[in-house]
């Protein structure tokens, strides 16, 4: 059973990116978030799908701690359920990603119509320079700037090396940083394709001013607390029903 309402997911979760993507693609010549709303919409349909089918519960905590003026997010990067569950939760934002998302059809049109922050991951100090520059535009402009600080999709239990560009966006633009946890790597592994049933916790942490800090310092900071609150968050999930 878990294994039908997971390809009914991919379906439905294929089909619903390209839409929006289309859509939004097709609103490139209207305001920014004209083109957000569909993106918003888009999260907010993968979440409740991801409930009805998979019985992918999921609970938003903290988000008192959302600052009122634009600012970078950090996620934690496990799964794809960060990816959407972000466009839910947060104010209009763009996100760094790697260049080659916008070569795919119908789907990199939207990326592109995004604004978003498209990096060759190997280009070291001129990808991180191209973060704080394109980012502080971002930011200027009140769209939020998401990070993965890991690069990459990282399996549960694992962490790897975070990168300095979202910190050293934050603390260029003079802006907070707000650190997001969640254990959705217990229920839905890293490339995986079964979804397990359970709670998903997506945990906004308190916003972390980086003056101060050095580079390093925020980075040790942010994944400190991402790391352990990833720990106290996790747990068995649900058996299968």
């Amino acid at each position: 059973m878990i294994w039908i309402r997971s390809f009914l997911f991919q379906v439905f979760f294929f089909a619903s990116v390209t839409f929006a993507s289309l859509m939004i693609a097709l609103c490139v010549l209207f305001p920014f978030r004209v083109r957000f709303f569909f993106a918003h919409w888009w999260g907010r349909s993968m979440l409740w799908v991801g409930d009805w089918l998979c019985g992918l519960k999921y609970s938003i905590e903290g988000r008192e701690n959302i600052p009122d003026t634009a600012s970078v997010i950090l996620i934690k990067h496990s799964t794809v359920f960060e990816t959407y569950a972000q466009l839910a939760v947060f104010p209009p934002q763009t996100w760094v990603l790697k260049r080659e998302l916008k070569w795919i059809p119908i789907f990199g049109w939207g990326v592109a119509a995004m604004k978003t922050i498209a990096i060759d991951r190997g280009a070291g100090r001129t990808a991180v320079t191209q973060v704080v520059e394109q980012g502080k535009q971002r930011l200027a402009d009140g769209i939020w700037v998401t990070v993965f600080p890991e690069g990459t999709r990282v399996p549960v239990g694992q962490s790897k090396k975070y990168g300095i560009s979202g910190v050293a966006l934050a603390k260029d633009a003079g802006v907070l940083i707000l650190p997001v946890a969640h254990n959705a790597g217990d229920l839905w592994a890293r490339r995986g394709f079964l979804k397990k049933p359970g709670l998903i916790r997506f945990v906004i942490g308190k916003p972390i001013d980086p003056s101060g800090h050095t580079l390093r310092e925020c980075n040790e900071i942010v994944r400190d607390w991402i790391d352990r609150t990833v720990t106290e968050i996790s747990a068995p999930p649900d058996a299968e029903r």
